[in-house]
């Protein structure tokens, strides 16, 4: 772990890290108890009032870990494999797209707005760091995500506490290692551990800010437990993704991008396609389409240089996929390829398309996070817009046509924080906000917005020019 600087191994228990490729245990790291998160976030708070007076120091820091970054990406990306499971090629991206992130910041200006009040005195607005953030990342992408909250938390002059998923801790806790040096003391501590230390650090009385990525189910519980302490708060939650295809698409043209928008990262992506509504007319072509791709598609270890997907994260991820198909087949549902575990090491799940009837189906009205895909048909526009806009999520969405302004018209009918046209969240970069609807989320990262909600507004005498 990184707390105050210094490197901290002395935890009376150690967490087993597993490789979701074999299912074996290849690693360690420290368990964090009460007295180190006190030390953690003691650290924090000492920091951040020099910290937050050093706007030039704190661009060079994200630019040199960025450097850092890029200099140790062949060895981050095979461990990053080792303990999430994805492709090795999938790793890579992951690190130079966190290296992306913390350069964006580094650049990013954080002007002063300059406006006159109703007595006509000219004021400052300007946005102030809140104080020690507390960070809590997922195990999808554990650097990225780690990194887009650290990135505009440490530009706008607050101190870090995070703690990386349990299940994949090592990638995270190695950067920390690796930008000790470039950072002071205080500054960015790392912590590592099961639950119930999300709990302790969501409770915790220094930090004034928690930004949280995870489960929805997770995010409303750290939502209440920073009430009590009126602590501002970012949520990126959940999403049940829908894909709108109307009848003028071409299935063989769209069938790679959108097979890959829903099983990159063996659909363990916030923002996948997680349901397609396709016209009946062409229903049946799109299923043949994406079967193709499903039984062509190389499964197996990320670390072998040929595998397209690896397995499932973790045990409890490949149960609940295992859970939804059965529903689903349970219930009417036809699995044209895959929809069962397969039979060896580690947690692989056969990738699976789904031709599922009209009608409630878990798989469809829940978020599935895996290789399993289901395909319902509608018969006109209006149906599919209410069908997408059903339920509790509103992350992403996308529509598909060779009609680009009858998609657009359809695309601004959904209820979600980003929709996109003939290609599925390709709009999520450092410069754009990003953030859901509904119970997918409070607030947005990324951009000039991401990074205000990590500051509060004070208005201030406007010296006379």
């Amino acid at each position: 772990m990184t707390i105050d600087g210094r490197a901290d191994t002395d935890s009376g228990a150690a967490l087993d890290v597993a490789n979701p490729a074999t299912g074996e245990v290849f690693a360690q790291v420290p368990q964090c108890d009460r007295q180190q998160l006190d030390e953690a976030c003691a650290a924090a708070e000492r920091a951040y009032r020099p910290w937050r007076a050093d706007d030039a120091g704190r661009r060079r820091a994200l630019s040199r870990m960025a450097d850092v970054l890029e200099r140790a990406a062949t060895s981050l990306a095979r461990m990053l494999t080792q303990e999430q499971g994805k492709p090795l090629a999938e790793a890579r991206t992951e690190i130079a797209r966190s290296a992306l992130w913390l350069r964006y910041y580094a650049d990013l200006d954080i002007p002063r707005e300059v406006t006159s009040n109703d007595a006509g005195d000219r004021v400052e607005i300007v946005r102030r760091p809140l104080g020690v953030v507390a960070a809590i990342a997922p195990w999808n992408f554990p650097l990225l995500l780690a990194v887009r909250k650290i990135a505009p938390a440490l530009r706008a002059g607050n101190t870090v506490v995070l703690k990386p998923s349990p299940y994949t801790p090592l990638t995270t806790l190695a950067f920390g290692a690796l930008v000790r040096d470039d950072l002071p003391p205080g500054v960015l501590n790392i912590v590592s551990g099961p639950e119930p230390l999300g709990a302790w650090l969501v409770s915790h009385p220094v930090p004034r800010k928690v930004s949280f990525t995870g489960s929805t189910a997770t995010g409303m519980k750290v939502a209440a437990a920073a009430a009590t302490g009126l602590k501002h708060i970012t949520l990126e939650l959940g999403g049940n993704d829908p894909a709108i295809v109307l009848p003028d698409a071409d299935p063989d043209h769209i069938a790679d991008s959108l097979f890959w928008s829903a099983f990159r990262n063996n659909g363990q992506v916030c923002a996948a396609v997680k349901r397609v509504y396709a016209h009946e007319r062409i229903q049946g072509r799109l299923l043949d389409a994406l079967t193709a791709r499903a039984r062509a598609v190389r499964v197996g270890d990320g670390l072998d240089e040929t595998t397209e997907l690896g397995p499932l994260s973790n045990p409890p991820q490949l149960g609940r996929v295992h859970e939804l198909v059965k529903d689903a087949l349970a219930h009417g549902a036809t699995a044209v390829t895959g929809g069962r575990p397969l039979h060896q090491p580690g947690y692989f799940f056969a990738p699976t398309i789904l031709s599922a009837p009209p009608g409630a189906l878990r798989i469809v009205d829940e978020e599935q996070f895996g290789p399993a895909l289901p395909v319902v048909p509608y018969q006109d526009l209006e149906e599919a817009i209410f069908l997408a806009n059903a339920g509790e999520y509103g992350l992403t969405a996308s529509v598909w046509s060779s009609d680009g302004d009858r998609a657009a018209k359809a695309a601004s009918a959904l209820e979600c924080g980003q929709v996109t046209v003939n290609a599925h969240a390709t709009s999520i970069c450092p410069s754009l906000p990003f953030g859901g609807h509904k119970r997918s989320g409070i607030g947005v990262e990324n951009g000039p917005w991401g990074l205000h909600e990590f500051t509060g507004l004070q208005v201030l005498p406007c010296p006379a020019a």
